[in-house]
């Protein structure tokens, strides 16, 4: 694995993200995780999963810059694993915790909203989705998981104005559900996740799907007209030419 490095400790498997700088998603980032969820979903000898960054970057979203490359037929078919990935990381039953150790914009805060508890780093960093204001449409399906743990209000808002939250902002809201020390976040992690595993697994587990039935529902119905809608807009000359002022800011930094 190039983009990922696991460990696995007392039936506990511990996912670091790991490509780049900024652990920006790109399709092999994005497969290597949604395999490595595949397996750790038939393995019986582990009972939940963390998912972290690292260097400040929990996952600063979809690679831009390579996606901005892509032809017709490799944006479409990325777009497809992303939300396939959406879909299986919804759906995955056994206990997910995120420690979000730094910055969680766009694709970094959907792996997120997937958890099923979130604690994030203290400090300057941000997280939200701000696809709108790059000129990415936001498939309903991701507003679905949005606003299921922010209400549909405050996700309509926050979605619609691009709104990027602080920790102490993310907590209020209900984002995140602890913000610690950076260097206390895997103990804090490791602490929560503990206490799903040391339910009944079979009981939580059916529990957790039940809650996430309309959830897993919306995510893995067939979503072909949002995805025609979001590519249409992607090769819009609106949103490529705010695509390539974001990508010349990122080159230059």
């Amino acid at each position: 694995m190039n983009t990922i490095k696991v460990t696995i400790k007392d039936h506990l498997s511990i996912i670091k993200l790991d490509r780049g700088k900024s652990n920006a998603l790109n399709a092999e980032m994005i497969t290597e995780l949604n395999d490595m969820l595949k397996n750790i979903a038939s393995d019986s000898s582990i009972a939940g999963v963390i998912i972290t960054g690292k260097d400040h970057f929990f996952s600063a979203g979809l690679d831009l810059i390579a996606l901005y490359n892509y032809t017709e037929a490799e944006a479409a078919a990325f777009w497809h694993l992303f939300l396939d990935f959406t879909a299986n990381i919804t759906a995955f039953k056994k206990p997910l915790v995120a420690a979000i150790n730094g910055h969680s914009p766009a694709g970094g805060c959907v792996i997120a909203l997937a958890c099923d508890y979130r604690i994030m780093a203290e400090g300057k960093y941000i997280i939200g989705l701000n696809e709108v204001p790059v000129g990415i449409i936001v498939p309903e399906s991701i507003f679905k998981l949005y606003s299921f743990w922010i209400g549909q209000a405050n996700a309509a808002r926050s979605l619609l104005e691009g709104k990027l939250f602080s920790p102490d902002e993310a907590l209020q809201i209900g984002l995140v559900d602890e913000v610690v020390n950076p260097a206390s976040i895997l103990t804090a992690a490791e602490r929560k996740i503990k206490k799903y595993m040391a339910m009944e697994r079979n009981t939580w587990e059916q529990s957790k799907l039940n809650i996430r039935k309309e959830l897993i529902n919306a995510t893995s119905a067939d979503q072909s007209e949002t995805l025609k809608a979001v590519l249409e807009q992607w090769w819009s000359p609106a949103t490529r030419s705010i695509l390539k002022t974001i990508i010349g800011n990122l080159q230059n930094k």
